[in-house]
């Protein structure tokens, strides 16, 4: 079966193609040419964007859910909000928590990746925690927070195959040790809720660590000791060049003008959005919970951002990723094709994904038409239309 897409203003590295055909065959992109081929069936984008679906490498849940609730519906639910705002690769993550709720949330992952017909593809998860700084914890519970030990760390890597991501701050005694071994087993190691200086940040880049979590929520800044100034982690993301970072651009977590500094500094080829939503991404204002909901921690949705009670901390967004879109096209005035860059491409290039992030013949047909508001109105994923509203 071979569909074309018809009448839509294509999002290519470059730049915005017009009279442009997406063709689909089989679960992937077939050919994106002004050629006219044979085809089965047809999308008429109607003047809207034809763009590769985002791809989400940081959120805790959405739609109610949070994925250490540990169940099958948690994951499905999160997975399907996020798909109708245009996200087609979600890898569901997970707060510190203790080595039976990482397992439970690893079991019920494999079961509703395998039967997700309507949601996010999920290849695998990221671990947030529990090996992190207790003055960066932020939002993270300080009970489960610990040092990597071999025996623990181990135990985890081999009975949770799918693990393609671990944050963990590279200050803490067997931190370095833990980036080695991820680094062995083909997992992203990435610097997160850490209180590391440059030095500490040099030696985990030499271990295996080469992406940052959340650039500037939860990490050392400049600061002095004894009228000397000292680097953090977010100076050393900057001053190591091919270091990755991810941001979440809900509007909330960085202002505008960080945006833009993080543009112009990291530019779209290193650096991922992310959401970092919780489970409270699309739904109401009101109290929710952030990590288990029987035993999580609370927190309250108000102005279109999770905070821990006290509003002392952000405690995760709220955003859906079309919102992430529109900030980088509005608050930080960043051309639509470098936005999607930072959406799509770069992304899974970070999470090592050669298949998708890209509209191109022999990728995955992982593909959204929205308009200029980036309003999502088709959501394929492999080639399968899993959402479609009418304009």
């Amino acid at each position: 079966m071979i569909t074309r897409i018809k009448n839509g203003r294509v999002v290519l590295p470059g730049g915005v193609a017009e009279d442009t055909y997406v063709y689909l065959e089989d679960g992937v992109i077939s050919a994106v040419t002004r050629e006219e081929k044979a085809f089965d069936q047809e999308i008429d984008a109607a003047g809207r964007y034809v763009s590769p679906g985002f791809v989400e490498i940081h959120t805790h849940g959405g739609g109610g859910a949070d994925f250490l609730d540990g169940t099958v519906e948690a994951f499905r639910t999160a997975a399907e909000l996020h798909a109708r705002h245009g996200v087609t690769t979600l890898i569901p993550t997970a707060t510190s928590g203790e080595l039976e709720a990482t397992f439970a949330l690893n079991d019920a992952f494999e079961a509703a990746a395998a039967d997700n017909p309507n949601g996010a593809d999920m290849p695998g998860l990221h671990l947030e925690g529990p090996y992190f700084a207790y003055g960066q914890r932020g939002a993270q519970d300080p009970r489960h927070l610990r040092n990597p030990e071999p025996e623990e760390y181990n135990q985890i890597l081999d009975r949770c195959k799918k693990i393609l991501r671990w944050s963990v701050a590279p200050e803490l005694p067997g931190a370095l040790a833990l980036g080695q071994e991820l680094k062995k087993r083909g997992i992203l190691a990435a610097i997160g809720h850490s209180d590391a200086g440059y030095a500490e940040v040099e030696a985990a880049w030499n271990n295996g660590y080469t992406h940052v979590t959340h650039l500037y929520s939860g990490m050392s800044v400049l600061h002095r000791r004894n009228a000397y100034r000292y680097v953090g982690v977010l100076e050393s993301a900057y001053l190591i060049d091919d270091m990755t970072v991810e941001i979440i651009a809900d509007g909330c977590h960085l202002p505008a003008e960080l945006l833009k500094f993080v543009y112009k500094f990291k530019g779209p080829e290193k650096t991922a959005l992310i959401t970092d939503s919780m489970r409270g991404a699309g739904m109401p204002d009101g109290p929710s919970m952030l990590g288990h909901w029987r035993d999580g921690l609370e927190t309250i949705i108000e102005d279109g951002v999770a905070k821990l009670p006290d509003r002392t901390s952000f405690a995760g967004s709220v955003a859906t990723f079309d919102r992430l879109v529109r900030n980088m096209l509005n608050m930080a005035e960043v051309p639509l094709h470098e936005v999607i860059t930072m959406a799509c491409s770069t992304p899974a290039k970070i999470m090592g994904f050669t298949d998708r992030g890209v509209l191109a013949p022999g990728l995955r047909a992982d593909v959204i038409l929205f308009d200029e508001n980036i309003h999502v109105s088709h959501v394929i994923v492999g080639g399968r239309t899993i959402h479609t509203e009418e304009q």
